[in-house]
């Protein structure tokens, strides 16, 4: 048996990461272990840990340099500083009882360390190492992260080195703005009037698809390189090529077309999951969509429903009790269908009065198109909508408080 643990501390070029086993000498660890110090690679030789020159740590551990040590300029920092954060970390783990001290013995370490070719300062590499390589312990030994943290993290986290965000839908409710347009300088107006927010997800709608093609995703990616963009592309046929081609265009989600056979529709999805993106299963006017629903063998990441505006007013007027049904059908049913992860999106001639009863029947997403592409004031009108939704989860989020509870 062995553990696993990672940390990042510091900034700049002598920000510290290590990647760190530590297990039994016995173990896959201790095999390891040995192959490290006996197959050297040329730029990457793996080096005991020492506190000082003649005094190795313990548990032993070994340092295998993740960058590349070209010249001795190089090797002064991953032997120098680097060495003795490492060996210091793994000594001050066993005193303070992080690593039991009658076990010492018996365990051994691989500290993968980074050090960036150009890092200069000798203090600041030992002490982000030294935090790095005692942080990596303890999160080894405690078994941090549990997969509880894992997966409440999965989809809010970013990483800094990508320079975007990838954006999941892991916190709805959402207001997606359908650009159901056929002027890009219109299309440019409209998403630079609109507030950056998490909340907003943008649909390049099937008049803007058919006019410019599927690459206006991208040109929409250029405007808004954090947002979640959705092509309408409502395919009926050939689902796969058309919905890698979104994908290929970065699109996060492609509509399918509820009308499609039932082949046609698993096809579309099965790409959209291969592609790593939502699929949306629009059933604007299927007449039985929970049944088309049901004959599903993959499911949809998103079920798109239209308000029947005429079936509202009909039962008004006979004074009849909706029950359960809303004007989008049974949601609740939906979700039961989809499964614990799957999201229904609303539409159908919403304003911003209507959105609390779409809320309150559990919808995941409002669609708006005509109240804020149409409106002279298109960032007002958002919020309009915005209002009535919650702040955007990470809002009040500390950079710092999201790791280890204390």
């Amino acid at each position: 048996m062995y553990r696993i643990g990672e940390a990042l501390i510091g900034s700049g070029n002598e920000i510290a990461h290590v990647d760190l086993i530590i297990g039994d000498k016995e173990s896959a660890a201790g095999a390891a272990f040995v192959n490290g110090m006996t197959q050297l690679s040329l730029g990457h030789t793996p080096l005991l840990s020492v506190i000082r020159p003649n005094l190795m740590t313990k548990p032993a551990t070994l340092i295998i340099p993740k960058v590349t040590v070209g010249d001795l300029k190089d090797a002064d920092k991953i032997f120098g500083p680097a060495q003795t954060a490492v060996g210091r970390a793994v000594a001050d783990a066993v005193n303070e009882g992080i690593i039991p001290k009658d076990q010492a013995e018996e365990l051994v370490i691989l500290a993968s360390v980074f050090i960036h070719p150009e890092a200069e300062d000798f203090r600041k590499i030992y002490q982000y190492n030294y935090g790095a390589t005692k942080l990596a312990i303890q999160r080894a030994m405690d078994g941090y992260p549990s997969m509880n943290k894992v997966i409440a993290e999965k989809d809010r986290g970013s990483h800094p080195i990508m320079g975007f965000k990838a954006v999941k839908l892991w916190n709805p409710p959402y207001l997606q703005v359908a650009l159901d347009l056929d002027n890009m300088d219109e299309m440019e107006r409209i998403i630079n009037s609109l507030p950056d927010r998490e909340r907003i997800l943008l649909e390049a709608g099937t008049p803007l698809v058919k006019k410019f093609g599927v690459g206006i995703v991208s040109k929409i990616r250029e405007l808004r390189k954090d947002a979640f963009i959705i092509a309408d592309l409502k395919t009926l046929d050939v689902g796969r090529i058309e919905v890698k081609m979104a994908a290929d265009e970065t699109a996060d989600a492609v509509a399918i077309s509820g009308l499609g056979t039932v082949e046609s529709i698993e096809k579309a999805i099965h790409e959209a999951q291969k592609q790593g993106i939502y699929s949306i299963l629009d059933m604007m006017n299927v007449d039985n969509f929970v049944e088309k629903l049901k004959s599903l063998n993959y499911m949809p990441s998103i079920v798109l429903l239209h308000r029947n505006v005429d079936l509202e007013t009909m039962q008004a007027e006979r004074g009849e009790e909706a029950g359960e049904m809303t004007g989008w059908g049974n949601i609740g049913e939906i979700k039961e269908i989809l499964g614990a992860n799957g999201l229904v999106a609303v539409a159908g001639g919403i304003t911003p009065n209507k959105v609390e009863q779409a809320l309150d029947s559990q919808a995941d997403i409002i669609v708006v198109g005509r109240y804020i592409i149409g409106s002279r004031d298109v960032r007002r009108s958002a919020e309009d909508f915005l209002e009535h939704m919650p702040q955007d989860p990470d809002t009040m989020r500390l950079a710092l408080d999201e790791d280890e509870s204390i």
